[in-house]
């Protein structure tokens, strides 16, 4: 009796080559739409508006929006001239910003460049020169500005008109005329000396 047991074959499951098909198709289908459903589960909707409160547009733009405005006093003085034209390459953005009182005297720009050397400081110079970024000497540093002052006026141009270390050409403004970055280049010596 014994012997009738193990003589029985072992069968399988799957008899035909389509149904090997089916289990082979399944056995990836499966596992996949399984991960697929619990990930869409964890992560939710990134539709905005939907998958909670903090995905509603108001709040993105709340996140989103800018961390402070420019302010400008419509009653204090501009320091440029009144018949003098904007440049057309300059936006107008930088010149509205510039609302900054007259240069006062001792800054060592010549006559009327005074004006201009303070406006140009104000809307491309300042922005490095007023915290010392990147090196950059402070305005009214006489020790940072001593060594430079000596190499001569014509060396400062040149490095204020063609970049040095990391102070890019023209401070930045690419539309100033050469000079309008003298005369800023003035204005700074000027408050050192």
């Amino acid at each position: 009796m014994s012997k009738e047991i193990h003589a029985e074959e072992h069968s399988s499951l799957i008899k035909t080559p389509k149904q090997l098909i089916i289990v082979v198709v399944l056995a990836f289908v499966v596992p996949v739409g399984l991960i697929a459903t619990i990930a869409s589960l964890v992560v939710g909707s990134t539709a905005p508006g939907k998958g909670g409160p903090g995905m509603t547009e108001e709040a993105i733009a709340k996140r989103i929006q800018p961390a402070g405005e420019v302010a400008i006093d419509p009653n204090q003085p501009t320091s440029e001239p009144a018949a003098a034209p904007a440049p057309a390459a300059v936006a107008p953005a930088p010149t509205a910003v510039v609302a900054a009182a007259p240069a006062k005297g001792g800054d060592g720009a010549k006559g009327g460049d005074a004006a201009k050397g303070k406006s140009v400081y104000d809307s491309a110079c300042m922005a490095c020169h007023a915290a010392g970024v990147a090196g950059a000497p402070k305005a009214g540093d006489k020790t940072a500005w001593a060594p430079r002052v000596q190499t001569g006026m014509d060396t400062l141009y040149a490095a204020a008109l063609k970049g040095k270390n990391a102070m890019p050409p023209r401070g930045g403004n690419a539309s100033l005329a050469d000079a309008d970055v003298k005369a800023a280049v003035d204005y700074m010596v000027g408050l050192v000396k």
